[in-house]
């Protein structure tokens, strides 16, 4: 079940929100845990048991944790043990046929694949729990005592799937005691409407050209297509993966829970190293503070600090996916990022701010055409086609004809990359009562009409995917 459908929309949430704000405190865990599961179980009927598992894994290891925790030798132990089972489960699912594959490779062996299917979500409820863990052995986070709402919190379906990723110290207090009310439910719907707008009707308009564009480049398409194409899956990434934040952080106003924010407008970046600051700021925070500060960080000389920044983005790299392009998609940050501390760095801050913000774009449209692609030969390709090395037209119809038929949702989408909303928001606020007033119910007006045409695509279109869901 994904956020932008007729079930979800009209049946599942209306459902979920009627019990649980009808029910007293003590059974709204409840409700939320028994709808977080039938939502997993709706694409998921077996894999729910690897989830209940894991959780169970998680939640004994560390009450195993606390319970020897003046023994710091065995409290190590069970704190390991608790890691590498629920790393366990992560390689295995998603690594395993890469694994085989790459052996196959090098060694021209034929060993089959098992073809296992990806636990959807896998990847964010394991980095969950793993923080879960990683704090409480630092003793920076108490124990949960209660399987229930431990599992409540891995299994919460508004993030369950594509993240944010929320740590266990960020919600905490809230699983046990939150304030739900008028103005949390009215933010939170507001922001759920706007994810669901970003994800229907320009993430997924764009993502049709997109697809489009990748048959054509099977061929031969012009230079100038190519990069449109390139430009036109960033941005249907960035809208996809955005709105399905934003929806799950409205949906968490409502349930009175407050996940982090995940983007904070990464395209209107001005670096490769300000772009990380705010694309995936849950995965980007994850590993900074799991992985890379515990391998030193910067510190302990240039050596060093290249090595941890090469490790923690080859994992970036690996944790999105088990192909080779997303290792050359890793690397090729963490090589950009390098470059940027030690070479050109301090000569970017001297340039004008426009030409940082093309910089930092040309770089981003090029790494996500890398990850876009997990056949080497159809990346191969396709970035030949992006630099003229495939003999195509600079200019050809094609881009022509995408320009015509997609410019408008195009031109939408480049103007809300950037912060142009809320400077819209705070003109409106700028005024007296009566401009508010009006503006306000011109707002309300703005919604409906965005709503009803989203459901008039979701009743008409089949292309509806979530992106992330993969990873």
């Amino acid at each position: 079940m994904v956020f932008s459908s007729i079930p979800f929309l009209f049946f599942f949430l209306p459902i979920c929100l009627v019990l649980y704000y009808a029910v007293p405190f003590s059974l709204k865990n409840g409700i939320l845990l028994i709808f977080s599961l039938l939502f997993y179980a709706w694409g998921e009927p077996v894999y729910v048991l690897l989830m209940l598992a894991a959780a169970a894994v998680s939640f004994i290891g560390a009450l195993l944790m606390e319970r020897f925790g003046t023994t710091q030798g065995k409290r190590r132990f069970f704190f390991v043990l608790t890691l590498i089972l629920n790393l366990s489960a992560l390689l295995f699912f998603k690594y395993t046929d890469f694994a085989i594959s790459t052996v196959n490779s090098l060694f021209h062996t034929d060993v089959p694949l098992l073809g296992l299917g990806l636990p959807v979500g896998i990847s964010f409820f394991t980095f969950q729990m793993m923080s879960y863990n990683i704090d409480l052995y630092r003793r920076e986070v108490k124990l949960e005592r209660n399987y229930l709402t431990y599992l409540m919190y891995v299994s919460m379906f508004p993030q369950l799937i594509a993240g944010p990723i929320v740590r266990f110290s960020t919600v905490s207090e809230e699983l046990h005691q939150r304030k739900i009310d008028w103005t949390g439910f009215r933010d939170g719907m507001l922001r759920f409407m706007q994810g669901l707008f970003k994800k229907v009707l320009i993430a997924n308009q764009i993502g049709m050209m997109w697809q489009e564009i990748q048959q054509l480049a099977q061929l031969q398409v012009s230079v100038a297509e190519a990069w449109l194409g390139a430009a036109a899956f960033t941005l249907q990434l960035y809208f996809d993966f955005s709105a399905y934040s934003d929806m799950a952080i409205g949906i968490g106003w409502m349930l009175g829970f407050h996940f982090p924010e995940n983007f904070k407008y990464p395209l209107s970046a001005v670096s490769v190293t300000d772009f990380w600051r705010r694309w995936h700021i849950s995965l980007s925070t994850w590993f900074r503070d799991y992985v890379y500060i515990p391998l030193g960080g910067n510190r302990g000389g240039i050596v060093r600090h290249l090595r941890n920044i090469l490790i923690v983005w080859m994992l970036t790299g690996l944790w999105h996916g088990a192909a080779w392009n997303f290792v050359l998609w890793g690397l090729y940050y963490g090589l950009l990022l390098l470059l940027e501390k030690y070479v050109w760095g301090k000569a970017l801050e001297k340039l004008p701010v426009i030409l940082r913000h093309l910089y930092a774009l040309l770089i981003v449209v090029v790494g996500f055409a890398i990850f876009s692609f997990d056949d080497m030969g159809a990346l191969k390709h396709y970035l030949c086609g992006m630099f003229a090395g495939n003999g195509g037209a600079l200019l050809g119809t094609d881009f022509l004809w995408h320009i015509r038929n997609y410019g408008a949702v195009l031109l939408t989408a480049v103007l809300l990359a950037f912060p142009v909303y809320p400077k819209i928001l705070a003109f409106g606020k700028k005024h007296g009562e009566r401009a508010r007033a009006v503006w306000t119910a011109a707002g309300m007006i703005g919604y409906l009409l965005c709503f009803l045409l989203t459901a008039a695509c979701l009743v008409s279109d089949t292309y509806n995917p979530f992106l992330y869901f993969r990873f």
